[in-house]
């Protein structure tokens, strides 16, 4: 059950993919050690400018030989007015306060066209430097993106968190899907289905979308050890992308804090808020989250409210205060460990085996 059509096509060892979390977490060495314990290394390029990312290739590329691909996210059109923009400012200023920040006089405000642009140059950047994998999160690329992809022979995996999104990836010609359960830490992945209607189990999920596409399902969301991996393929993946027990690895670039609160929680303390990004994400409730959960609904979409609230972001990571970080976070904390990636990989693959020779 380790080796598969998954395994062979993205050139592993063993059906484990570390999930690409953008922001600084997937450093160049967390994703080198995963390609060189058997796995599947992703960066996570999608806040990343096209010459970063050309430089993180080529030095993940100095660090191992071992296969890794990168990971991107769709545009999706947005519109903002300048009166939603100063209304969500205002709302976080009693925030940037408590950090002993200044009041915002103007914020350079990205528009759908520059967010298209840069991703066309991110595209280029991957075909460029060769990169054999390539995912995508928020959307499913344009026709002629694809198809330029392809014919570099570029594998493409698509992202779902329903049936009906699985089957347009597989329809746009994505050559396997990530689906992703609600357990799942960081942004939700869901581009057709709405933010409640996307909010399906992974074990619910799996067997439902392995019934209707025929192209390989990876699965995705609470997954930390092996029997998480052995349940996954019992039920119809072939593979499973795990983000929160590779963040905190000691090669992860999660803020140290991060993995300190993630080791001392619990499965009831992760919650889904839009207050940070715009989009809908998993994460350990803190006193930001709290504060502004009544007005969460009102900021704008993402990627102007991330913009927004950046600066908070990277103040309170730089005065350790947990208050007012984004601690992403699956809905299995419990089960996280401060470990090595080799020790991490170790434990997953023998504890499959051990499974499988039970069953």
């Amino acid at each position: 059950m380790i080796n598969n059509e998954v395994t062979k096509l993205l050139n592993m060892t063993y059906p484990v993919i570390q999930a690409p979390m953008a922001g600084g977490v997937t450093t160049s060495e967390l994703v080198a050690a995963v390609a060189d314990n058997g796995g599947l290394g992703m960066m996570g390029a999608g806040y990343m400018t096209s010459s970063q990312i050309r430089e993180q290739i080529r030095e993940i590329q100095q660090l191992t030989e071992g296969p890794f691909g990168i990971n991107l996210f769709v545009p999706n059109e947005f519109h903002v007015s300048e009166q939603e923009v100063e209304l969500a400012s205002n709302r976080l200023q009693p925030i940037r306060e408590q950090l002993d920040l200044q009041q915002k006089e103007q914020v350079d405000i990205p528009n759908f066209d520059k967010v298209s642009e840069s991703f066309q140059q991110q595209i280029e950047v991957v075909i460029e430097e060769k990169i054999p994998f390539c995912s995508f999160t928020f959307g499913i690329p344009s026709k002629e993106i694809i198809e330029e992809l392809k014919q570099h022979h570029i594998i493409l995996i698509g992202t779902a968190t329903t049936v009906k999104e699985a089957v347009e990836n597989e329809k746009a010609g994505m050559d396997m899907v990530v689906v992703q359960g609600c357990e799942a830490g960081g942004h939700r992945g869901n581009f057709l289905s709405g933010d409640q209607e996307s909010l399906i189990g992974l074990m619910a999920l799996i067997p439902q979308v392995v019934d209707n596409v025929s192209i390989p399902v990876i699965a995705a969301g609470g997954i930390m050890d092996g029997r998480g991996l052995m349940a996954a393929l019992c039920l119809g993946a072939q593979c499973v992308q795990m983000g929160t027990a590779f963040l905190n690895c000691e090669e992860s670039g999660a803020h140290a804090s991060h993995k300190e609160a993630i080791l001392h929680a619990a499965e009831d303390e992760t919650v889904l808020t839009r207050s940070f990004s715009g989009k809908w994400a998993r994460g350990l409730k803190n006193d930001y989250i709290n504060e502004m959960h009544e007005d969460e609904s009102l900021f704008p979409a993402f990627p102007v409210q991330n913009k927004l609230s950046q600066d908070i972001r990277k103040a309170a990571a730089a005065q350790n205060k947990t208050a007012f970080m984004s601690l992403w976070s699956g809905q299995s904390p419990r089960l996280a460990k401060k470990q090595c990636v080799e020790s991490l990989m170790e434990h997953i693959i023998s504890e499959t085996r051990k499974i499988g020779r039970k069953v």
